[in-house]
């Protein structure tokens, strides 16, 4: 009886492993937003790590999280590394910010990388379509699914997980914003 479980569990283990592993080797997140705001205004609040505390999700997580700021000031080669017990450590970079000009639309890349509670290299961009008198903004997160993480997903959907973070981030940057 205890042989016949012993496999039965093993088998269990192995085709669980088999299913994670055809699991995709990249994903995509994305959220989006209306916000009654110009592009300028908005472009503002994230090529500054600094005004990211307004609206951030994750900064409400930990108010008293390590907070190191370099490089450029805004923009391409701004920085922001953090440490803290709830949320992890990390560091962001700009790579890529241009800025709005006329109807045309902009954009921030920027550079995510986690150290703990796992390691995790990922890209975020943040697209902005002028709408009027408004601005549609789209958050983007994506990058490599390191097995463990498939493994991780058959059980819990990233999704799931992070996308409400994004769409409380969307929700704050646009009540900033919209002052």
């Amino acid at each position: 009886m205890l042989k016949t479980a012993l496999i039965v569990i093993a088998v269990a283990i192995v085709a669980l492993l088999a299913y994670a592993a055809t699991r995709p080797d990249s994903f995509r997140l994305e959220r989006q937003t209306t916000i009654k705001a110009p592009p300028e205004k908005i472009f503002a609040n994230l090529v500054d790590f600094n005004k990211w505390v307004a609206w951030s999700p994750w900064e409400k997580l930990d108010p008293q999280m390590k907070k190191t700021y370099g490089g450029a000031a805004t923009g391409k080669g701004a920085n922001y590394a953090w440490e803290s017990g709830k949320v992890g450590v990390g560091r962001m970079e700009i790579l890529e910010a241009t800025p709005p000009i006329g109807v045309n639309s902009s954009s921030v890349k920027i550079k995510l990388d986690f150290t703990k509670p796992f390691e995790a290299h990922n890209l975020v961009d943040f697209t902005l379509e002028p709408q009027g008198d408004s601005t549609q903004v789209t958050w983007a997160m994506y990058g490599p699914m390191a097995f463990i993480n498939k493994l991780f997903g058959v059980f819990m959907s990233m999704d799931k997980m992070v996308g409400k973070d994004f769409e409380a981030g969307l929700a704050d940057l646009k009540a900033v914003s919209e002052r």
